[in-house]
């Protein structure tokens, strides 16, 4: 059976990257998605490999994405590799834009929606401790921090705002159901 690709969204810092990375690591039919970013790759918060503008847009022409987006004034794309996962059965998480949502939905045949949120001080205080932005972009970043999903997309929503076990169990129960014996 072909694999699924979750998409996990949500603000900036709402804990994305740790949940899938804790979730990946309790559950091994979870793989993670390494995205490609035009961001300097010593850049501290996840797991990614950084490019140049230049880079990008020549593997963005050779097909090199299965998809890619603008966000924050850099490029993002997921490599096409990840669909040799999907082939194999395995369970892919993305760290994704709520903006390319509906062009993943259409990329993919098996495809879930995980969206995390947490509390406006709990992003405020995460985003300051990462020390990637400046205070004016954290608060950009916050005013966006309640924007919805496009419409057509289904998520099953989750509050990242305490423990993170708490989260992971929380999601792996919703992703794969402990089917009542009878």
């Amino acid at each position: 059976m072909m694999g699924r690709f979750i998409a996990v969204v949500g603000p900036s810092g709402v804990g994305k990257d740790s949940v899938m990375q804790a979730m990946a690591a309790r559950d091994k039919r979870l793989i993670l998605a390494r995205r490609v970013i035009t961001r300097p790759s010593d850049a501290v918060g996840e797991d990614f490999d950084g490019i140049t503008l230049a880079e990008f847009r020549s593997l963005e022409t050779t097909g090199a994405f299965a998809l890619n987006w603008e966000a924050h004034g850099l490029h993002y794309a997921i490599p096409t590799t990840v669909k040799a996962h999907l082939e194999e059965g395995r369970d892919v998480l993305a760290n994704l834009s709520r903006a390319v949502l509906i062009s993943a939905k259409a990329s993919f045949a098996r495809f879930d929606v995980i969206n995390l949120t947490a509390d406006h001080d709990v992003l405020a205080t995460r985003l300051a401790a990462r020390g990637r932005e400046s205070s004016m972009q954290i608060a950009k970043r916050l005013e966006r921090a309640t924007a919805r999903l496009p419409v057509g997309i289904e998520a099953r929503n989750f509050d990242n705002s305490g423990p993170l076990e708490q989260t992971v169990q929380a999601v792996l129960g919703q992703l794969y159901p402990i089917k009542a014996q009878g």
